[in-house]
């Protein structure tokens, strides 16, 4: 009778209890929840009582796995066991419980019942899910980021690199002993300059640094050009970490040259369209006085004898003529904007032709000549005397660039995109400041008697009217190449032309 009112008495202050309790027999059966118990499962007493551990806890049908029971771990050892424990209210919406298991045993030692409490902790399990959540987002945001992200601490360990700091530093985040120091990317000084500058309300405040120019250098010693904004983190107004954002500023020079080149070909192109129209009328209007002066000069080279002294002068007057007729010819071919008459070429027999009719010349006598053509090259559209003209100035601006003799070696190609023939020389080079100007009309570095200055700029206008490209690689001493790039004909009949 006296153990019956220790245990009711016992009851009832379980139920008096605001923490969740609930009570089972040593058969794991529940014979008692107090009101807070049920208030925090959803359930009332009577769906309660009488029920398995597992059936209260888990709402599973069948028990748990034995490894898995802490009643096991509690019967055994007589221990208090705790565990946590996810299952569905009645609402379905879902409960978080860590429970404590503990047992009352009777004097021989046997468990007489368990108690249970419970602590409710599904709010701080779904504030640590959607801080886990939101951890993971400003991760993914930061690792997502195009430009590099570096945090170290302050004496310049690095803490984070993203994806794109790995990238441009050539860094791997997963390497034994860390990511190294800030300062193993810096040229001497300038980390300790950036944190004067941070330390500084000067460059955007105290403890950070807005659009600072600087170069890093990658972990393969490659050098790069960076914009970086910088900032001090602070811990209770003392500081722990740097943080810096690296955005990688070869794309913007890159694209800056590009639009620069473009920029410089309209003007080009500006100025050749202007020269062109003054060209053709200053060669109009010199070439009638320069027939009148060829023609008296012969009429009185005739009349006067061999001996006389005159002959010799008026000679020279024929001569500087017949120059001035050169350079009038060359200005109108410049100027002439005739179409060009399209038929398909096969750019390999061209430049067999090409070096027919030179090949008698005395400024080819001492060069040796390399051809590599390749033998399945495509034909392609355009003007076969046009693009003759242009093979013809090649090969003779690069016999006159080997006075001493050399080699000149010619091949083409095709990659798909297109034609490509090369005309490489091992003269004496192009000087990096001529290389920019040898396009521009005018623009020589023969004497006067060997040339006028129009040969390349009026090559260069024929490729551009196919479609094509004329470039230049040339380095003083180590002699110059000149690249012509052509569409290729892509029908079927040129294809099966091309195996012919």
């Amino acid at each position: 009778m006296e153990k019956l009112i220790r245990k009711k008495n016992f009851i009832q202050f379980c139920e008096s209890l605001p923490t969740p309790l609930v009570l089972f027999g040593s058969d794991r059966v529940t014979f008692k929840a107090n009101a807070q118990f049920c208030r925090v499962i959803g359930l009332g007493r009577e769906a309660l009582i009488g029920r398995k551990c597992y059936e209260v806890f888990m709402d599973f049908e069948e028990p748990c796995p034995e490894l898995n029971c802490p009643l096991n771990t509690l019967m055994a050892e007589k221990r208090t066991v705790s565990r946590v424990y996810k299952r569905k209210r009645p609402d379905g919406t879902t409960l978080y419980l860590d429970l404590f298991f503990s047992c009352v045993c009777n004097t021989d030692g046997d468990v007489d019942y368990i108690i249970t409490t419970a602590r409710d902790i599904t709010q701080s399990k779904e504030v640590k899910a959607d801080l886990r959540k939101t951890t993971d987002f400003l991760e993914k945001i930061i690792e997502s980021s195009v430009n590099a992200i570096v945090v170290a601490d302050m004496k310049g360990k690095i803490l984070f690199m993203n994806q794109s700091g790995r990238e441009l530093f050539n860094s791997n985040a997963e390497s034994e002993g860390g990511m190294g120091f800030a300062r193993d990317y810096y040229f001497p000084g300038v980390a300790y300059n950036i944190m004067e500058k941070l330390r500084s309300a000067k460059y955007g405040g105290m403890g950070k640094l807005d659009g600072m120019g600087i170069e890093l250098r990658t972990g393969s010693g490659e050098e790069i050009p960076v914009e970086m904004t910088a900032s001090i983190i602070y811990e209770s107004g003392e500081e722990t970490a740097t943080m810096a954002i690296f955005k990688d500023l070869r794309p913007q020079i890159a694209a800056e040259k590009r639009l620069e080149r473009t920029r410089m070909q309209l003007m080009q192109s500006e100025k050749l369209a202007s020269i062109g129209k003054l060209a053709a009328g200053v060669a109009h209007e010199i070439n009638n006085p320069l027939g009148g002066i060829l023609m008296y000069s012969h009429l009185a080279l005739e009349d006067l004898p061999m001996a006389n002294p005159a002959c010799e002068n008026l000679q020279k007057v024929i001569e500087q003529a017949e120059r001035c007729k050169k350079i009038v010819k060359g200005l109108l071919d410049f100027s002439r904007q005739r179409k060009p008459e399209i038929t398909s070429v096969q750019l390999n027999e061209l430049i067999d032709e090409t070096f027919q009719l030179v090949e008698s010349q005395s400024v080819l006598q001492n060069i040796k000549i390399e051809k590599k053509l390749d033998p399945l090259l495509p034909s392609i559209e355009g003007d076969k005397s046009q693009l003759q003209q242009v093979l013809l100035n090649l090969v003779l601006n690069a016999a006159g660039a080997m006075a001493h003799g050399g080699t000149l070696n010619v091949s083409s190609s095709c990659d798909g995109d297109g034609i490509e023939v090369r005309c490489r020389d091992t003269g004496c080079g192009i000087s990096a400041e001529n290389v920019e100007k040898i396009f521009e009309p005018f623009f020589t570095t023969k004497s006067e008697k060997d040339g006028t200055g129009l040969g390349l700029s009026i090559s260069l206008g024929i490729i551009k009217n196919h479609g094509g490209t004329l470039t230049v690689d040339s380095r003083p001493g180590r002699g110059t190449t000149f690249k012509v790039r052509l569409p290729a004909v892509r029908d079927e009949d040129s294809a099966i032309r091309s195996q012919e």
